[in-house]
């Protein structure tokens, strides 16, 4: 279908949005439907190669996601059929279309969701917490492997393991692909919670890559996260959705035209989306009320701080480190120790930024994280370190993966030396 030049054919080129916009939605159906993660991915490649053969003489449905799933949905039928490992089918599978809407005897038809009930499915307590994880942004986000393993900072080949491994687990153990009943929410909430967010951030802040972000995973985490607090209005629900929707409102100016990061201090704050900031503080609203609040609604609590600031001079340092005080007290997490260490040095002057980093690093913590040399060497920077920020930022530079970071490092290493 390619042209003379090359180029791609409108066909092409609809198919392909299609696919970015909607394969994962479709993926998720066709799980519930086939009852099988492999078989459901090669149905859907095989509905796609169908749909390019087929539609330059039919014409392009009206509804081309729910022509899709039917015939992806028929095909693997036929090929379980095929399998005589399987039982029988019943024949009225074939002759029912499935819906883009399925009700559900557990939940109410309107938060309804194959996503979100794939979600809880790979989520399910009889799974290792770092297999919901790994199992979950593969499947459901539709990360490749290289990029979960870069995010939880571990070989592709460990990483694949714990995919084949919760896969096994979910067809042995016999996991229903179902939203859970009201009495074993609370047993999948945190692992689900978990999910939803490092999906929003690969949206946000691509882990690698020629793009800073990917609009259509951090919209699609902002999606669910809406579908869960109708689901279970617990506090931090509504905690992660504010989270995402006060970070999601400063998406246009964190780069330019040309698509290269801006930092914080420099954005352009009158492109932040003022309805996002409403709906995220008045939601952050909701999970304080709730009074058992954890550390989404802290760092939600954060991005509000930021929000209602009309520059990085005037933004409450002081509330901002107490706020990272108390995360650090519940996650004891290493990144949150980083941004502490930023938020302090923004209060009380980089050299207290630098010694808090240089405490981390020589407890052996980010040594391997391209953010903690580029925190070091801001500082650096700002206390005419020249020498000392110039080998910060090309650690930094030998550890980033996404290529706007690079290039901003790179330009940043460049403007040290003008030679």
């Amino acid at each position: 279908m390619s042209g003379a030049n090359g180029q791609m054919t409108p066909l092409q080129s609809r198919l392909t949005e299609i696919y970015r916009q909607d394969a994962r939605r479709m993926y998720a159906t066709l799980v519930r439907l086939l009852g099988d993660f492999d078989l459901a991915e090669d149905m859907l490649q095989e509905a796609f190669i169908a749909a390019a053969e087929q539609w330059p003489g039919q014409g392009v449905p009206a509804n081309t996601s729910a022509w899709l799933i039917t015939v992806a949905r028929n095909k693997g039928l036929d090929r379980l059929r095929r399998n005589k490992k399987h039982q029988p089918l019943e024949d009225e599978l074939l002759e029912t279309e499935p819906s883009l809407h399925y009700e559900d005897e557990h939940t109410d038809p309107g938060i309804e969701d194959d996503r979100l009930r794939l979600i809880f499915t790979c989520c399910h307590p009889a799974l290792d917490r770092q297999v919901q994880l790994a199992l979950t942004l593969r499947e459901v986000c539709g990360l490749t492997t290289e990029e979960i393993a870069s995010a939880f900072l571990l070989q592709p080949a460990t990483l694949a393991q714990r995919i084949v491994r919760g896969k096994n687990k979910i067809r042995t153990a016999g996991i229903p692909y179902v939203i859970p009943e009201a009495d074993q929410l609370d047993e999948r909430l945190e692992a689900v919670l978990a999910v939803i967010y490092l999906m929003y951030n690969e949206g946000y802040h691509a882990s690698s890559g020629e793009h800073l972000n990917r609009p259509e995973i951090s919209g699609e985490a902002i999606r669910l996260g809406r579908l869960l607090v109708v689901l279970l209005p617990a506090a931090e629900c509504y905690g992660l959705l504010a989270l995402m929707l006060l970070n999601e409102a400063r998406r246009l100016a964190r780069s330019n035209a040309d698509g290269e990061l801006v930092l914080l201090e420099h954005q352009d704050r009158s492109l932040w989306n003022e309805e996002y900031i409403r709906e995220g503080i008045a939601t952050l609203d909701r999970a304080f009320s709730k009074r058992d609040f954890g550390s989404y609604t802290l760092q939600a609590a954060i991005a509000a701080l930021h929000s209602e600031a009309s520059s990085v001079a005037a933004t409450d340092w002081t509330q901002i480190v107490y706020l990272y005080d108390r995360l650090l007290q519940l996650t004891e997490s290493p990144v949150v120790a980083l941004n502490r260490a930023v938020a302090v040095g923004m209060r009380d002057g980089p050299q207290a930024g630098i010694e808090l980093i240089e405490t981390l690093f020589r407890n052996n913590l980010l040594t391997q994280y391209h953010l903690a040399h580029a925190a070091h060497a801001d500082f650096s920077v700002r206390l005419g370190l020249t020498s000392q920020a110039r080998s910060s930022y090309q650690k930094a530079l030998e550890l980033v993966q996404q290529e706007p970071e690079r290039r901003f490092l790179e330009a940043r290493l460049a403007s040290l030396d003008p030679r």
